[in-house]
C-alpha cells in the first residue's frame, strides 16, 4: 500500500526533505550503544536520510518502505554515497512480523521510524518490533520539526493560509511532530514493554530559500494532488506572492527523539 509519494512528488522529497544534523546520528548511537556489529531497521524510510548516514556507523542497515519510487531513490542515494551495507525491502508497518521472522529473535540494534508513524498503527508496531531488538536496543522515534506550514512565523502563517485557500481544506496535522503526539507515542512504548523511555531533542537554526520552501511544499502533497507541471509555476507564484518579501525563510528546527529501550 502506498501514501502517495510517488513520482515527481519522491523526487521532490529525495531533493528537498531536511536531512538531519550529525548530533542525531551521534545521539541514537549512544541511546542504544550501537556498534559496527549491529543491524538497524529504518521503518518508512523513504529516500534514505537516516538510513544511508546510519549505514556507516553500524554492520547492516535494512530501508523498509510501501512506496517503491522511494526504495528506488533511498538505493541511488546509497550508491552515491558509496553505501554497500544497505538491504532496501519493500513494505510497511504491518509487514514487520514477516520481517521478524525472516531474521530471526533479537536482531536489531534499532528500529528507527524517522517522520513517518503518523502512517502507522504505532500500538501493534511498537509490539511487533519488542521481540526483534536485542538487550540494550530499541525503538527511536524521529520527528524531523514541525512542518513548514504549522511553523510560528509569519512566512509560516502566510504559506498555511495560501495552502488552505488552494486546496479547500483545514491543515492541522502535525505528522507526529507536536508533544501530545509524543507524549501519545511514548504512552504506547512503555505499555509495549519498553523501558526508560525518554526524550532527546536536538534543535537549531536554518534558513530556506523559496526554491527549498516550495519543493518541501511539493514533497508534501500526495501524487494525485501535486499541481501538474504546467499548473506549477502560477502555484509557486500565488505562494510566494502570500509569503513576506524575503529572500530567506527562517526558522527553529527541533529534531525529537523518543528512545525506548529493553533492558
Amino acid at each position: 500500500m502506498t501514501m502517495g509519494f510517488s513520482g515527481e512528488v519522491a523526487e521532490y522529497y529525495a531533493k528537498f526533505r531536511r536531512g538531519y544534523p550529525p548530533e542525531v546520528f551521534d545521539a541514537l548511537c549512544t541511546a542504544f550503544a550501537l556498534t559496527t556489529g549491529d543491524t538497524v531497521l529504518d521503518l518508512g524510510c523513504g529516500t534514505g536520510q537516516l538510513a544511508v548516514p546510519l549505514a556507516s556507523r553500524v554492520r547492516s542497515v535494512i530501508g523498509m518502505d510501501p512506496e517503491p519510487d522511494m526504495l528506488r531513490l533511498a538505493r541511488e542515494a546509497a550508491v552515491r554515497h558509496g553505501v554497500l551495507n544497505a538491504t532496501w525491502v519493500l513494505g510497511a508497518d504491518t509487514d514487520v512480523r514477516a520481517l521478524g521472522e525472516l531474521m530471526g529473535q533479537r536482531s536489531l540494534g534499532m528500529a528507527v521510524i524517522g517522520q513517518a508513524l503518523h502512517w502507522m498503527q504505532h500500538e501493534e508496531l511498537f509490539r511487533a518490533l519488542l521481540p526483534l531488538c536485542r538487550s540494550g536496543g530499541g525503538v527511536a522515534v524521529v520527528s524531523n520539526g514541525t512542518p513548514l506550514w504549522l511553523q510560528d512565523s509569519d512566512w509560516s502563517r502566510a504559506l498555511r493560509a495560501c495552502l488552505e485557500r488552494h486546496f479547500g481544506t483545514s491543515l492541522k496535522a502535525s505528522c507526529g511532530s507536536d508533544a501530545s503526539d509524543r507524549l501519545r507515542y511514548g504512552q504506547a512504548l512503555e505499555a509495549a514493554g519498553f523501558e526508560r523511555v525518554h526524550e532527546i531533542a536536538i534543535e537549531y537554526s536554518d534558513e530556506l530559500s523559496f526554491d527549498q520552501l516550495i519543493g518541501g511544499v511539493y514533497s508534501a502533497i500526495p501524487a494525485g494532488e501535486l499541481p501538474g507541471p504546467d499548473d506549477r509555476p502560477a502555484f509557486a507564484r500565488s505562494i510566494r506572492q502570500s509569503l513576506p518579501p524575503v529572500r530567506r525563510f527562517s526558522e527553529e528546527v527541533r529534531v525529537s527523539l523518543l528512545v525506548g529501550r529493553i533492558a
